[in-house]
């Protein structure tokens, strides 16, 4: 359903509602101030860009977003892939890369893929979420301690030696004002949860750096003055080196953004009890990454901490997300000037706490305990996010992810020849789909198959099936247990098939479902073997079995429906 949510509400909009929409929408405007300029300092831009990503993208995505509640913005998940693509490709190259993932998630959303982020695994989202954290954490040592170092190696491997032999030269003022801003926002919330104890250390760390002139550096005296206006509309040279070079991290971007901003919906519908529209929401991101890159801004999507604000200061509708964008824009005109008073080891401490809480340290810890698949999974997209590149760790992370779960599913799928087990060992219950008690004619072979038949598990198959008894002439494949098969699994059974015909065999099939059943139809296997050699359930096929030796059938006690329409 492309409608967003925002021309839903709107049909029962009362005064109440704005009155409760205005009231959270002003207190996340002001709690998205620091963090918008945070975000954008740490992704080596100027802050103003931080500013016109929240107020632009932010207004797109409560207009035409897909969830009620959900507040847009530049979040940390994109730091390190901004990082990496100004210092390599400059900030034309980062409009394209914006704009193209911008394109790919309205893509995504009208291709209706919003259910399928879901199955992207958690470890994969947990390792490279925690290996994010650790890199923003890192990014944020010299503004915390004030080190005078000219130059920082981008390499994690090699910044961290630089970061801590460089720990002797730390601002004694700068380290007391980081200490005091992380104070304030851990203590704060529980005196009061009204008041982001984000904005009051701004205020308090600004406040005693000015009137103390202490020596510590702030955003003036590194960027210089904040422009206070937006940007005129400037479109990037687009070339084909140039898009071809920036597909991989703007998929990553798109990935990232698609991530964060359904899972955020996800949780907002926890707390409120409403439904989002996944690819709506992909549609109202794609859209405003398009668009706010125009006016030089970065990419933006669904910002968990905040859309939380705005639940819990009593946000209702995506009115709240609208006015939030308004009361950052009119901070970004008015009082645009004095935010260049703002120390950079405030923001520090700020993207400090952000790493904290992005960490998901309990999380990565509960997951250790997981299957060891899964804990592989963890630690190699953790290791390849901090050491190498998030793009690289997102790619392996899923490739490694498949094959460990076609390993495992391979794992359960077994097979076998039942007519031999059951005589050697008495282990199926009795019952009007086992074996068990049922007349076996002579000359006839059952086997089973169970699981899913696909290329992973296709090679057992024909390893088992090799060991054909002699003078077999019927070669029944149970395979009431299969869900599912594949392209492999239908080409398997065919060649398994011409085997049986030249060794003068007849195959016949039991018990198929759905899938397996309207897979082998469209691939022809049902017209090779014949619609009378596929049975819906064993009594019709040891029945099946008995006319083509030529015995007698057995009457079957209780009818059942057959799965094959004939």
């Amino acid at each position: 359903m492309f409608v967003p949510k925002l021309f839903t509400t709107l049909k029962n909009y009362n005064k109440k509602l704005f009155v409760s929409d205005a009231i959270s929408g002003v207190i996340v405007g002001i709690v998205a101030l620091p963090l918008a300029i945070a975000f954008a300092i740490a992704s080596g831009v100027s802050p103003e860009k931080g500013l016109i990503t929240a107020v632009i993208a932010g207004f797109i995505i409560s207009f035409l977003g897909g969830s009620r509640v959900q507040i847009g913005g530049p979040t940390g998940a994109f730091i390190i892939i901004v990082y990496g693509i100004i210092q390599k490709y400059g900030m034309d190259g980062l409009m394209i890369a914006t704009i193209m993932a911008g394109i790919f998630l309205i893509l995504m959303g009208f291709l209706k893929l919003g259910t399928l982020i879901k199955f992207i695994p958690l470890p994969i989202i947990t390792g490279f979420t925690s290996g994010i954290a650790l890199i923003i954490f890192t990014t944020q040592i010299k503004d915390l301690f004030g080190l005078q170092i000219d130059k920082i190696p981008a390499d994690f491997v090699e910044k961290i030696p630089v970061l801590f032999g460089n720990l002797n030269l730390l601002n004694p003022a700068t380290t007391a004002i980081s200490a005091l801003s992380l104070f304030i926002i851990i203590i704060f919330p529980r005196i009061t949860k009204k008041t982001p104890g984000t904005f009051v250390a701004l205020i308090v760390g600004t406040l005693v750096v000015y009137f103390f002139n202490l020596n510590v550096e702030t955003i003036s005296t590194k960027f210089g003055v904040i422009s206070s206006a937006i940007p005129p509309l400037t479109f990037p040279v687009i070339t084909y080196e140039r898009v071809a070079g920036l597909i991989s991290p703007a998929f990553t971007i798109a990935l990232l953004g698609a991530i964060e901003s359904l899972l955020s919906a996800v949780v907002a519908d926890g707390m409120t009890g409403n439904r989002h529209r996944s690819n709506m929401e992909l549609i109202a991101q794609g859209t405003a990454n398009i668009i706010t890159p125009l006016f030089g801004g970065i990419p933006a999507t669904g910002a968990i901490a905040r859309t939380v604000t705005n639940i819990k200061n009593g946000g209702k509708t995506p009115i709240a997300g609208l006015i939030h964008a308004v009361v950052l824009l009119l901070i970004m005109l008015f009082f645009g000037k004095y935010a260049g008073m703002i120390p950079l080891c405030v923001l520090g401490a700020i993207l400090a706490v952000v790493a904290y809480n992005m960490s998901e340290w309990r999380e990565f810890k509960a997951q250790l305990k997981m299957p060891k698949s899964d804990v592989i999974v963890l630690l190699t997209t953790f290791f390849l996010t901090v050491v190498f590149d998030l793009t690289v760790a997102i790619e392996i992370g899923m490739v490694l992810s498949a094959f460990l779960f076609m390993r495992r599913m391979a794992a359960v799928t077994n097979m076998g020849i039942l007519t031999r087990e059951f005589e050697e060992n008495q282990v199926e219950e009795y019952g009007d789909n086992s074996i068990a008690g049922k007349d076996i004619p002579k000359y006839v072979l059952i086997y089973e198959v169970n699981g899913p038949f696909f290329f992973g598990a296709a090679s057992k198959f024909k390893e088992a099936a090799r060991v054909i008894e002699d003078r077999v002439k019927v070669f029944i494949m149970r395979l009431r247990n299969v869900p599912a098969i594949d392209s492999t699994g239908i080409s398997t059974i065919e060649d398994f098939y011409e085997d049986c015909q030249k060794n003068k065999i007849t195959l016949v099939l039991s018990g198929i479902h759905a899938q397996p059943l309207f897979a082998a139809e469209k691939a022809g296997l049902l017209e090779k073997i014949g619609i009378d050699n596929c049975c819906g359930n064993i009594d019709d096929a040891l029945n099946r079995a008995r006319e083509i030796l030529g015995l007698e059938k057995q009457e079957v006690k209780a009818a059942r429906e057959s799965s094959i329409e004939r």
